[in-house]
């Protein structure tokens, strides 16, 4: 559970955002937001003024809203009529996560608080809670550790003959009774995943809305992403891309097992991609520029003459190769195009060069790391290399 002091360190690095930015207070109605900073998932909305004590409102479940709760001021959620008499005259400029929030809730609060400016604090929230505390990054080691455990479980139930959706079953009632929570938040608009992904050559080359290198054939239309019903090949390599989901926090790896041996080619990029993450790592350093380190990481694709297949299949790449990890999947920095900004220390990323080839198979890494100093520590120990069945 979240300890008091990381909820107070939270809020006042908030609080002097909001100063700087000129807002009198920031408006969170996004449960993940609230959990952040509050230590509890309950329905609630959360004000924290730029100057005095945060306050957070909850509408079920109350008691335990307040049990779990770590705002000392935790109340039940007002009528309509008395909201407005929440917030006093000083109060001009409110900000709302407008990444995230409907613009259905943005009416309700408008005309709940008439007369104040609301503006986009979906930037200052997401930098605050890119970069991880020690409290947080032993979260995510746990996660890894846990997540490890089950990987290495694998080659006792990946059989010949089995399905993709098969592998993915065993691996997932592992991955909970380990105690893996399942919830795999996303704060991308229209993005949506079941815990990971267990693909072999036969779906390989399957596009898909999911913005990543891999997508997988699904169960159907309706769930177009991850496993299908597919049988798993000989000779050909096996993804397993799972998170881990322990205490809120999320840890993302790939693995890659085979049953038979791997085509030259797909050794060849797959010692590519170890060598690109071995890059990447060696400069998750304050003061890198994100964008940077992609187009490094492109350019190797590119010398090993693999640069078609990178991040995707030929025509459906993604333009990324890393991208933050906490409470969500998709949180700051993302190692993309465009994205010209410094990493800072105690950020966590998964760093995840992927080549894929239809009809021949998907082959690459992915491990997450912290920035520092020395570069990037490995949150997700687990060998690299891939096994043979």
């Amino acid at each position: 559970m979240l300890i008091k002091q990381e909820s107070q360190q939270r809020i006042s690095r908030l609080q002097e955002a909001l100063r700087d930015k000129g807002m009198d207070g920031a408006l969170f109605i996004h449960p993940i937001d609230v959990y952040y900073f509050s230590g509890t998932r309950q329905n609630s909305t959360l004000w924290v003024p730029a100057s005095g004590a945060p306050r957070l409102w909850v509408r079920k479940s109350f008691a335990r809203g307040q049990r779990e709760s770590l705002i000392d001021d935790t109340r039940p959620f007002p009528s309509s009529k008395e909201f407005p008499g929440e917030f006093g005259s000083e109060v001009r400029t409110v900000g709302f996560t407008f990444d995230v929030a409907p613009v259905q809730q943005y009416n309700y609060y408008l005309k709940l608080l008439p007369g104040r400016e609301f503006v986009d604090v979906s930037a200052v929230n997401r930098e605050i809670r890119s970069v991880k505390s020690p409290w947080e990054l032993d979260q995510i080691r746990y996660c890894g550790k846990q997540l490890a455990g089950v990987f290495g479980e694998v080659p006792a139930f990946l059989k010949p003959g089995m399905r993709e959706v098969d592998l993915a079953a065993e691996f997932e009632f592992r991955l909970r009774k380990a105690g893996g929570e399942g919830y795999v938040r996303m704060r991308a608009f229209n993005q949506e995943l079941f815990q990971g992904l267990a693909v072999s050559s036969a779906t390989a080359g399957a596009t898909g809305f999911f913005d990543g290198a891999v997508t997988g054939e699904g169960m159907s239309s309706a769930s177009p992403h991850g496993a299908s019903a597919a049988l798993i090949p000989i000779d050909a390599p096996i993804l397993i891309d799972y998170t881990g989901v322990f205490n809120g926090y999320i840890i993302d790896m790939t693995r890659f097992f085979v049953i038979g041996k791997l085509a030259p080619e797909l050794e060849h990029a797959f010692q590519t991609a170890l060598a690109i993450q071995g890059y990447l790592a060696e400069h998750l350093k304050p003061g890198a520029i994100c964008e940077e380190l992609f187009l490094a990481a492109a350019d190797m694709a590119q010398a090993a003459g693999l640069a078609d297949h990178f991040m995707g299949a030929p025509g459906e790449n993604a333009r990324f190769v890393g991208h933050g990890v906490g409470l969500e999947l998709d949180e700051f920095p993302v190692l993309a195009q465009g994205f010209k900004v410094a990493l800072q220390a105690g950020q966590t990323l998964a760093i995840e060069p992927k080549f894929v080839f239809p009809g021949l198979g998907v082959i690459g890494i992915e491990n997450t790391f912290a920035v520092s100093d020395a570069g990037g520590v490995r949150l997700s120990e687990l060998p690299d290399d891939i096994v043979y069945l």
